[in-house]
């Protein structure tokens, strides 16, 4: 198949797109410099030059493509602007052709809410925290599609590789000594490793399925104080972990904060009973150390 990919430059986008390209198909990739071209092209990838805030700039890769992917997220605009231009494109796109195309919508965990220790899957009401709280209106956009096969993916908070929010950890355990925790550090993250992640889009992408939703998170259960105590312990700074309440990390991070400290345990066997999707690797503090690894010799540090 022939799958377009936005951010597949960047952390899940690049992971996503790897995976489709190892899988066997012709894969395109949304990038906005030389320097991505190149990038793109040594995963035998194709770029498209252009900015996902102006679909006109691939519009036509766009129609030549069966499957359309949107993984990438822009929170430096301030608006969701971007993110509707990319949904816009995409229903536009499908509306053309003969043959139905496949639209995967990357949404996330975040948007169900503070769960608790209550196992919550894709048929619970959604309440968004407010980081996100735009996102059920462009998912329902998405499932609406007429003449196309919609899903929508919700990925858990991804680790693994140069990115994720641990890689946020690492970054502060490395270069300040200390790792800060917003609240008590008691809840719980929904968490899942970018390449099983990505494993689960390639399923999705390859099962024809339509107007399906899912949650893709491993089933480890660690505290959020026990992943950052992990990461304070690999890093060389053991014990060394500082709580702040989210009213004063909202001070400086603003609505993010809250997301944060969200207390989750997503439920994921929709996508193992449809999908037949297995994560390989059972959670973060099970292999700290050699996350910790793969962090330092990426291109984040």
């Amino acid at each position: 198949m022939r799958i377009f990919v936005t951010g597949a430059t960047g952390y899940i986008g690049g992971a996503v797109a790897r995976a489709l390209r190892r899988a066997g198909h012709d894969v395109s990739g949304l990038c906005r410099s030389e320097e991505k071209d190149r990038e793109l092209g040594r995963e035998e990838i194709r770029p498209v030059r252009g900015d996902m805030s102006q679909p006109q700039s691939y519009a036509e890769a766009l129609t030549e493509c069966s499957v359309l992917v949107h993984c990438a997220v822009d929170y430096t605009s301030g608006t969701v602007a971007p993110d509707r231009a990319v949904v816009d494109a995409f229903l536009a796109a499908a509306a053309k052709g003969a043959r139905p195309k496949t639209l995967v919508y990357t949404s996330g965990v975040w948007v169900l809410g503070n769960t608790g220790d209550r196992a919550v899957d894709e048929t619970a009401p959604l309440q968004p925290l407010a980081q996100v709280a735009w996102r059920p209106a462009h998912e329902q956009l998405v499932l609406g599609a007429s003449g196309a096969r919609p899903l929508v993916i919700r990925p858990g908070c991804v680790y693994g590789g140069p990115g994720g929010l641990t890689g946020e950890w690492f970054a502060a355990a490395r270069d300040k000594g200390a790792v800060t925790v917003i609240g008590d550090g008691t809840n719980h993250w929904a968490m899942v490793h970018v390449d099983d992640l990505a494993d689960a889009y390639v399923r999705a992408v390859e099962s024809g399925l339509s107007g399906e939703v899912f949650n893709v998170a491993d089933r480890s259960r660690a505290t959020v104080n026990e992943m950052a105590e992990a990461v304070a312990r690999v890093a060389g700074c053991p014990g060394s972990v500082k709580h702040l309440s989210v009213i004063e990390a909202a001070k400086k991070l603003g609505p993010y904060a809250e997301c944060l400290a969200v207390d989750q345990h997503a439920d994921s066997r929709k996508a193992v009973r449809l999908l037949g999707w297995q994560p390989k690797h059972s959670g973060f503090v099970d292999e700290v150390g050699l996350f910790y690894e793969a962090w330092k010799a990426g291109p984040t540090t």
